[in-house]
């Protein structure tokens, strides 16, 4: 149990990491692009109202007087471009650092001029490819390769304006893959600091459960003593004076509190880690049988339909005793708790794909429990108000299931508990050879 709650720890403890991680590199690189993106479009839009050209930096940027002659008057622009924000600033170089050309055709769409001086990987052939392709994809704006272009309808043509963008998209890729892999890094190394911190954070947990596992043997053993003086207290005042419902119920009481302490000590030894079962193979089938069977006569006895169904041929690598016990405890269940005149249906199959087994009881319940995964926690009692008289022989000490549970993990499976239709059933699963 020790090592699961360390494991569990360290998943959600490393799970909440990277889920944080994950958050913020992302929201990163999505004000990093978006700032890129952005820019790219500034300064197209640039180009797109000035015919393919920058225009003069001080009369068409909006910029403060230099501060060493506040006297110095700028010429009202033709149109005004706000400084970008956040990262992206337009000055004098930056007609120099932008790569471009552009392709101006006439009213009748033949090639009037071809600009492309202000970058050298593109020929002017090349810049009548790109431009043809554009028109023939019918777009006014995106991407053609590494290039980002627009198309302007004019008075007296059209102009084709790309933008290049390669350097753009090189820092895309680089600051996500550098900032994922130092998300990676920081998150393996958080992990690490977690796996090592984990005993010390599950410590209080552990002292708690050693001093419970103490209590429960110690107690166990103490209560053994008295509960044997009773008995034979009980046993000496028969033979004096016969059996009378006084010594009947005393034998009823010890006789219960001792299978309350063994199963409590049982329930005890399977939670620790280092008690180990003896596993190995054996044929489930013929366990199945050896224990649901008897069953049959104490269904009937009552007045119960019993079926029991199994599959033949299935075997498991597990604790033979252990397993038996398991199958006990869900069939003495449901005999208990059918309703009167009621089915029981006791089955043992494989899955479908054969992996698993499926160890399964069925009983009729008319008012199933609210809460049936909590029929499996110490002394849970779903009916509160069924009386003592009744709870005494019929409900038992509420720890059976518990044992169940305790079994089916200690052998990697699951188990689980439903309420459909007006009947319960309780499903073991279980790895099969």
């Amino acid at each position: 149990m020790i090592k699961r709650l360390r494991r569990r720890f360290i998943l959600i403890a490393a799970s909440s990491v990277m889920a944080v991680e994950l958050l913020v590199v992302g929201l990163i690189n999505v004000i990093y692009i978006s700032q890129i993106n952005k820019r790219e479009l500034q300064l197209m839009q640039i180009l797109c109202d000035n015919d393919g050209r920058f225009p003069e930096f001080g009369k068409h940027f909006d910029q403060k007087p230099d501060s060493r002659n506040e006297n110095v008057s700028i010429p009202p622009p033709e149109k005004k471009y706000r400084l970008g924000d956040l990262g992206f600033k337009v000055n004098e170089e930056t007609r120099y650092q932008t790569r471009y050309f552009y392709i101006r055709y006439d009213e009748n769409m033949n090639p009037a001029e071809i600009n492309t001086g202000h970058v050298a990987a593109v020929t002017s052939g090349e810049a009548l490819g790109y431009a043809k392709e554009v028109g023939d994809s019918g777009e006014t704006s995106g991407f053609m390769g590494d290039y980002r272009f627009s198309v302007i309808e004019k008075e007296n043509g059209k102009l084709y304006i790309f933008l290049d963008c390669r350097e753009d998209i090189r820092m895309k890729r680089s600051f996500m893959l550098i900032s994922s892999a130092i998300s990676l890094g920081g998150w393996l190394l958080v992990c690490l600091l977690i796996i090592i911190c984990s005993r010390a954070a599950v410590k209080p947990f552990i002292e708690n459960f050693e001093k419970q596992k103490m209590f429960i043997t110690d107690a166990g053993h103490e209560i053994k003593t008295p509960l044997a003086i009773i008995q034979a207290n009980a046993e000496v005042i028969e033979m004096i004076n016969g059996t009378s419902e006084w010594t009947q119920s005393i034998t009823n009481q010890v006789t219960r509190l001792n299978g309350l302490t063994a199963d409590l000590l049982r329930l005890s030894r399977m939670e620790e880690d280092g008690v180990r079962q003896t596993f190995a193979e054996f044929d489930l089938s013929e366990a199945f049988a050896d224990i649901a069977g008897p069953f049959r006569t104490l269904a009937e006895n009552k007045g119960l339909s019993f079926d029991v169904k199994a599959q033949e041929g299935i075997r498991i690598n597990g604790d033979s005793s252990a397993i038996r016990q398991l199958i006990s405890i869900l069939t003495e269940n449901a005999v208990k708790y059918c309703d009167e005149g009621g089915c029981i249906t006791v089955s043992l199959e494989k899955t479908s794909s054969g992996r698993h087994a499926l160890i399964s009881t069925e009983n009729d319940c008319a008012e199933p429990p609210e809460h049936p995964e909590r029929l499996f926690d110490r002394f849970y009692r779903a009916d509160k108000s069924r009386g003592r008289e009744e709870g005494e022989a019929a409900s038992g000490y509420g720890i059976g299931l518990s044992v169940a549970r305790a079994v089916v993990m200690s052998h990697k499976g699951r188990i689980s508990c439903k309420a459909e239709d007006g009947r319960i059933v309780f499903t073991a699963k279980l790895r099969c050879l």
